[in-house]
C-alpha cells in the first residue's frame, strides 16, 4: 500500500472510530456535544496530515505513549514486567510532565488525532494526565487497571472529556482476578458504577487469550459491560511475555473465530463500539508500527516501533516528534520489509525480534 493510500485508509479509520464512539454516547448529552466538536477537529487534523503527506512527510494519526514505568499490580504474563519496562517503583529518569506537554503540542500541530496513554499504570502520573487534558484537539484513551479511580480522578475525567478511561478486564470475576489479583474485578465493577453515575464516557480493554476467548466474546459478557455504562470494547490479542505462555496466544483458527464473533457482536449490540488490535493487518498492507500508522514513546522518551518491540535509537527528550518519525531505525524497518512480512501470530515485529535488533 502506497503512503498516500495508507494515509487515506488511516484517516477513514479514525473517522469510523469517532463516529462509533459518538453513536455509542448518544444518551450522554455532554459527551455527545464534545465528540461532535471533536469529529470536526479530527477532520481538520486529517487535512493537516494530508498536506504534510503531499509534501513528502508522513504523519501517523495516532501514537501510543507509556507515560510511566511504574505499576501497582503484578498481572500474570505481563509483557511490560517481563521486558523490564515496568516495575513497582519506576526509575527516576521518566520524562517530565512539562516535556510530555511539549510532545502533545507538537502532535497537535502535526495533525495527530489520538494518543493512547498507557504505562505501567498511567493514573500514577496525574501530572501528565493534566497536561493531556489541555489538548482538546486530541483524544486520549487512558488504559488503566481501574484500581486508582478515586473521587479526584472522577472529577478530572469529568472536567476533561478528551481523556477517556479504558479499564482493563479479563472476563468475569474468576478470570480477571486470576490474572490481575484478588479483588480487582470488584474494584472494576465499583469504578464502572461510579463513572456511569457521573456520566463519564469509558471503555474496556480485554486481552484475548485462548483461555478467555469464548467468555469475553460472548454476548452475555459484552451486554454486562454495556449495562455497567461501558461504550467501547477494545480487544487486544495476547503477545506471549515468556516461552511458558506461548500456548495462550491466539493462532489462525482463534483469530478467525474472533473475527466471526466480532462481526456478530457488531450486528447484535450496536450500542457498543468494538475495536480489535492488531486486527486484520493485511487491509493496511502490513504492520502499522514504526511510524506507518503509529509509534510508541516509552516513559523515558524513547521512540520505539511499538510496545511489543521495545528498541530505540531516538529520544523525544531532545528530539522533536516529527524528527523522531525520521528515526534511522524506523526507516530501516520499513525499507527492509519487516513490517509487511508474513507471520503466524498477532504481532509481526515481536516474532522477528532478532531481525528487528539488526536494524538498530
Amino acid at each position: 500500500m502506497r503512503e498516500n493510500q495508507l494515509e487515506e485508509y488511516l484517516s477513514k479509520g479514525v473517522e469510523r472510530i469517532v463516529q462509533g464512539i459518538l453513536r455509542a454516547s448518544a444518551d450522554n448529552p455532554k459527551e455527545s456535544l464534545f465528540l461532535a466538536r471533536y469529529a470536526s477537529l479530527g477532520r481538520e487534523a486529517g487535512r493537516r496530515r494530508a498536506k504534510l503527506e503531499a509534501a513528502g512527510e508522513h504523519i501517523p494519526p495516532f501514537l501510543i505513549a507509556s507515560i510511566t514505568d511504574s505499576c501497582n499490580l503484578h498481572c500474570k504474563g505481563c509483557y511490560a514486567r517481563a521486558n523490564v519496562s515496568c516495575m513497582d517503583r519506576g526509575e527516576e529518569l521518566q520524562m517530565s510532565a512539562a516535556r510530555w506537554g511539549e510532545v502533545f503540542c507538537q502532535a497537535e500541530e502535526a495533525g495527530v488525532a489520538f494518543i493512547l496513554l498507557a504505562g505501567g499504570e498511567p493514573l500514577l502520573r496525574r501530572d501528565v494526565l493534566e497536561q493531556a487534558g489541555r489538548h482538546r484537539r486530541i483524544l486520549f484513551p487512558v488504559f488503566t487497571n481501574g484500581t486508582m479511580l478515586d473521587e479526584a480522578y472522577l472529577k478530572l475525567f469529568g472536567k476533561n472529556r478528551n481523556l477517556i478511561p479504558v479499564l482493563s478486564i479479563e472476563g468475569e470475576e474468576r478470570l480477571t482476578d486470576e490474572r490481575r489479583g484478588s479483588g480487582v474485578y470488584a474494584s472494576l465493577q465499583k469504578a464502572m458504577g461510579r463513572m456511569k453515575e457521573s456520566g463519564i464516557l469509558f471503555g474496556a480493554s480485554v486481552t484475548v487469550t485462548r483461555e478467555n476467548m469464548q467468555e469475553v466474546l460472548s454476548e452475555e459478557f459484552t451486554a454486562h459491560l454495556a449495562r455497567q455504562g461501558c461504550k467501547a470494547v477494545i480487544y487486544v490479542e495476547y503477545v506471549p511475555a515468556e516461552k511458558e505462555t506461548e500456548h495462550l496466544a491466539p493462532g489462525d483458527a482463534e483469530r478467525a473465530y474472533m473475527e466471526q464473533r466480532l462481526k456478530m457482536l457488531r450486528e447484535a449490540q450496536k450500542e457498543l463500539l468494538f475495536v480489535s488490535f492488531p486486527g486484520d493487518e493485511k487491509s493496511s498492507g502490513g504492520c502499522l508500527a514504526a511510524g506507518r500508522g503509529f509509534f510508541h514513546i516509552n516513559a523515558k522518551g524513547g521512540a520505539e516501533p511499538c510496545p511489543f518491540s521495545p528498541f530505540s535509537d531516538t529520544s523525544l527528550l531532545h528530539t522533536s516528534l516529527r524528527e523522531a518519525l525520521k528515526s534511522p531505525f524506523f526507516i530501516r524497518l520499513r525499507a527492509e520489509g519487516l513490517l509487511t512480512k508474513e507471520h503466524t501470530g498477532g504481532c509481526v515485529l515481536f516474532e522477528q525480534e532478532q531481525s528487528v535488533k539488526g536494524c538498530l
